[in-house]
Parts: structure tokens; C-alpha cells; sequence
């Protein structure tokens, strides 16, 4: 029998609201030995999630966008509205300020090879596993995935 979400995530992850302190948070995954951790407002709903990318613009900071003068007109080469947003990030207090919004996520009947496909094709590290009402139930990382591919090989 196929392998679902549920056979496999982790449960009850630990969970972090967007009015957290960024210090709160770097100290959660730092502990915890995570990279991530779903964001979630005061209902439980998932709105974000907050990775060790995103917390890399509070060390790293931002470059200003590359702009030329042309007849006493500014005009950039990059888009500006992307260096706003990563200037937010590197000066963000708070994890609602710095966390990725729009996470993606799955259902925990959903087979795992589809789960295991839609964070191949992504390029995500970490799927927030929601119910029907939007409520984070657990987490699926590649580290669950091929912890459950050698429980197969142990029997």
C-alpha cells in the first residue's frame, strides 16, 4: 500500500506567529536544530512560513538595486520593488516582517510520491501539512521522506 503524508510527517511542529521576535525565532531553529518553522496567526491558520533563507538578510544585508542616469532620469536595472522587500527583510524585527508568505502545502492523505514530487519540482525544503480548516497538523521535510524509504529496507 502507498505511503500518505500522514505515515510520514512529522506532528505537531513547533509553531511561531508573525508578531514573534525575529531573536525568538533564530533561537527556536538554532535549538531545535530546524530550518524552518510554519507561521500562524491567532486562529492557527497558516500565513508564512519563516526559513534560515529568509533570516540570512538580517546578517547578510542588501545591496542597493543597480540603477544608470540617462538625461537626469533615473533608470534601474533591477526591479526596485524587489529591493524594498528585501530591505524589509534585513531590517525586520518581527517574523511576520521577514517570513515567506504564500507556504505550500499538503494534505495529510495526499500520497507521499506526490508530496515528494511537488517539493522536487519547488525546490522547497519543508511542507506545512494542513486539515481541511487551514490548521497546521505537522511538517514533511526530505529528512522524514528518506527516513521512511529505510524503514522499507529494515523490513
Amino acid at each position: 500500500m502507498a505511503k500518505t503524508v500522514a505515515d510520514v510527517m512529522s506532528r505537531d511542529p513547533i509553531m511561531v506567529k508573525p508578531q514573534t521576535p525575529i531573536k525568538e525565532a533564530i533561537k527556536i531553529l538554532a535549538e531545535q536544530r530546524i530550518s524552518g518553522l510554519p507561521v500562524v496567526d491567532d486562529a492557527g491558520s497558516l500565513v508564512g512560513v519563516i526559513s534560515e533563507t529568509d533570516l540570512l538578510w538580517q546578517e547578510t544585508g542588501v545591496e542597493p538595486p543597480i540603477y544608470i542616469m540617462f538625461l537626469d532620469s533615473v533608470i534601474f536595472l533591477e526591479n526596485p520593488a524587489r529591493h524594498e522587500q528585501e530591505l524589509h527583510k534585513a531590517l525586520g524585527q518581527t517574523v511576520g516582517e521577514v517570513m515567506s508568505t504564500n507556504p505550500v502545502t499538503v494534505e495529510s492523505d495526499q500520497p507521499l510520491r506526490k508530496a515528494a514530487k511537488l517539493m522536487q519540482e519547488k525546490s522547497i525544503r519543508r511542507l506545512a501539512v494542513v486539515n481541511d480548516q487551514g490548521k497546521v497538523i505537522g511538517i514533511l521535510t526530505p529528512g522524514d521522506i528518506v527516513r521512511a524509504m529505510a524503514a522499507e529496507f529494515k523490513d
